[in-house]
């Protein structure tokens, strides 16, 4: 983290704008979905999907939430790290830069300061704040505990390395199983389209909806300050 950089006062009059130009990799990441109608579907492209989904939202839930949010448990610093590494390939930004925030919505929990209070719109706290220039920023104050780790401090400057990483391993062992096992039916363009973009895209959407609609339907069984429910 470039505590100098995300450390500056926000303005109040830009940090609510959307950034469309740092948005646009998210626009075309949905975008390049509609690339199945192109590459087609296969057995083996449906379970790697189902895989990297399963996997990355065990890293998002477990510990980008559970422990690097709310330091839940205690692991070792390579188990840490592993999974930094797995919740980073889920394009949801670096560890430092989610916990901070998810830091920042339980003080704030659907009051004026929370970004993605439904209270604000639908669409604003399913998807809107996570492309405002606010909420490109990673407020270091909140995550003291974790800016020791260089590791960390560099997954989250290189937010999107792993993610590029992955996508060109999918690409080249769809490349590798159309040559060397044809009858699986898949290939390079076929894996990365759903093993990269079409899982990303619906991992994204099923994590945000614990901001958008977990918080406007479902039964309420305490009386808390927050609008959450189960």
């Amino acid at each position: 983290v470039d505590t100098s950089e995300h450390a500056a006062a926000p303005d109040p009059t830009n940090d609510d704008r959307i950034d469309w130009l740092r948005a646009l990799p998210f626009v075309g990441m949905h975008i390049a979905c509609l690339g199945m109608f192109w590459v087609g579907v296969s057995a083996t492209a449906l379970w790697v999907a189902l895989a990297l989904y399963a996997l990355r939202m065990f890293a998002i839930t477990g510990f980008y939430h559970r422990y690097f949010s709310h330091r839940a448990f205690r692991t070792s610093r390579p188990v840490q790290f592993a999974f930094a590494v797995l919740g980073a390939s889920s394009v949801q930004r670096g560890p430092l830069w989610w916990a901070a925030h998810h830091r920042h919505h339980h003080v704030h929990a659907d009051t004026a300061a929370d970004p993605h209070t439904p209270r604000k719109g639908f669409w604003r706290s399913h998807a809107g704040w996570f492309l405002t220039r606010g909420g490109f920023r990673t407020n270091p104050s909140r995550i003291g505990d974790l800016l020791k780790f260089p590791e960390l401090r560099w997954l989250d400057r290189y937010d999107t390395a792993i993610p590029v990483v992955l996508a060109a391993l999918l690409f080249g062992a769809g490349m590798a199983l159309e040559r060397w096992a044809p009858g699986l039916g898949t290939n390079g363009p076929q894996l990365l389209v759903w093993g990269f973009f079409v899982s990303t895209v619906v991992l994204f959407h099923a994590t945000v909806t614990i901001n958008s609609l977990a918080h406007r339907w479902g039964r309420r069984r305490y009386a808390t300050l927050d609008d959450s429910r189960n």
